[in-house]
């Protein structure tokens, strides 16, 4: 089964909890505070791997979660960190955050590790909070939570040269004839459902990957049939080999055949017509064929685009054609990666303190703020004591919170709901 598009949901590891403690010893009365920090939460780590070709493993297991730190303990003893998690995925897999869309990672080369998100820190022990005047602070600090994320794992498979074009043009059993993938061949359309890779071995000890990309029809870049499925993979190709049935055999005009898929390609992604393209004009052992390459070469030639006249099942004209894409290959990049969105500091530079925050008044008569902000300040930070409690009222001013609630209308002794925490506010 192949499988090139998955959801899944990742949470990093969250921070252990500070230790409250005293030294205690014999003969020692007062010792001083010993807690110590929490350790840090584990982090979601994505790992792309060559040995990996699909990501059906993923349609089985779809909740990913790193370990939380542990705890701090007495005399100074700071908490484990939490172990990460390794998730492997397919080299040419895109990571997209769900709700918006963006690009999270693009893992484009064998080995590449991406930490989508980071574990949340360890809590610090009471130890931190001693001054000359509290020296025996009783209170600690909370480990941060970490992020939590619905993700979406796009494959796009990667190959040297990609076969396109409608259904039923002969794009498989090129790929047989050229190499020694086996991938099914029958006289019905959409006989290929998935991209079948192949090995193309070239002179000497060169060679070059080609895919057969399913065959698209017109609409295909609305998403008409599988349409989206198949062109997500034409986008990692450096050469476009556009297969066409130059004998028109099912009442098909291939020239106009050419400028339909071409057309998709444009909507579905300009940029896909900015790439080498090589057309090969395919059965053109029935008769009449010949007269339809020369209609191609007349449209094509003059734009750059060169056309070779082929027989995929008599092997005619293949050495030829191959010759060319290898050449096409060689001049052009060895990697072709997502940057348009990708944001490449996305999860290790969140900042809460940057993260926007809503207000509402219920009929309850209380206000409630939320955000993820300050979701995660109320997790980390200790309301119930006062050292605590007053380093979350600076948050709050300095947030801005407070001052927008004097903009709400607040006044003296009305209750502020946020999440789990309610108290009364007073100037």
């Amino acid at each position: 089964m192949f499988v090139d598009r998955v959801k899944i949901n990742v949470k990093g590891g969250n921070g252990g909890n500070g230790a409250v403690s005293f030294y205690r010893a014999k003969y020692v009365v007062n010792g001083g505070p010993d807690g110590g920090d929490g350790g840090d939460g584990g982090d979601i780590v994505f790992i792309a791997d060559r040995g990996i070709n699909n990501l059906v493993d993923f349609r089985y297991k779809r909740k990913f979660k790193a370990q939380n730190g542990v705890d701090g303990g007495k005399r100074n003893c700071t908490g484990a960190d939490g172990k990460d998690e390794i998730i492997k995925v397919p080299v040419g897999t895109v990571i997209r955050e769900a709700s918006s869309g963006r690009i999270m990672a693009d893992m484009a080369f064998d080995g590449q590790k991406r930490v989508i998100i980071k574990g949340g820190k360890g809590g610090k022990g009471n130890q931190h909070f001693a001054t000359p005047t509290r020296q025996a602070p009783r209170y600690s600090e909370r480990g941060r939570v970490s992020a939590e994320y619905e993700l979406i794992l796009e494959l796009k498979i990667i190959a040297d040269a990609g076969l396109i074009g409608f259904p039923n043009v002969g794009k498989s059993t090129i790929l047989k004839m050229v190499t020694n993938a086996s991938p099914k061949i029958a006289d019905y359309h959409f006989t290929t459902l998935s991209p079948n890779l192949g090995v193309v071995k070239m002179y000497k000890s060169d060679s070059f990957v080609i895919a057969d990309i399913p065959g698209l029809i017109e609409g295909a870049s609305e998403g008409a049939g599988l349409g989206h499925e198949f062109l997500r993979h034409i986008e990692r190709t450096k050469v476009l080999i556009h297969v066409v049935d130059a004998a028109g055999i099912e009442g098909m005009d291939p020239v106009e055949c050419i400028r339909k898929i071409n057309d998709e390609l444009r909507r579905y992604n300009k940029k896909l017509l900015e790439r080498p393209m090589i057309i090969a004009a395919n059965k053109t052992d029935i008769e009449g064929a010949m007269d339809n390459v020369e209609r191609i070469m007349e449209e094509y030639n003059p734009l750059g685009i060169k056309v070779y006249p082929i027989s995929a099942v008599s092997n005619r004209g293949l050495d030829k054609l191959l010759k060319a894409v290898y050449k096409l290959v060689k001049e052009n990049p060895d990697d072709i990666v997502f940057t348009e969105d990708y944001n490449e500091d996305f999860a290790a530079n969140e900042d809460i303190d940057t993260e926007p925050f809503t207000i509402s008044e219920p009929d309850a008569g209380y206000f409630v703020v939320e955000g993820t902000g300050v979701e995660k300040m109320v997790g980390y930070t200790n309301i119930d004591t006062e050292k605590g409690f007053a380093f979350f009222q600076k948050y709050l001013r300095e947030k801005g919170i407070i001052a927008a609630l004097e903009e709400k209308g607040i006044n003296e002794g009305d209750t502020v709901r946020i999440y789990d925490l309610e108290f009364d506010y007073y100037k």
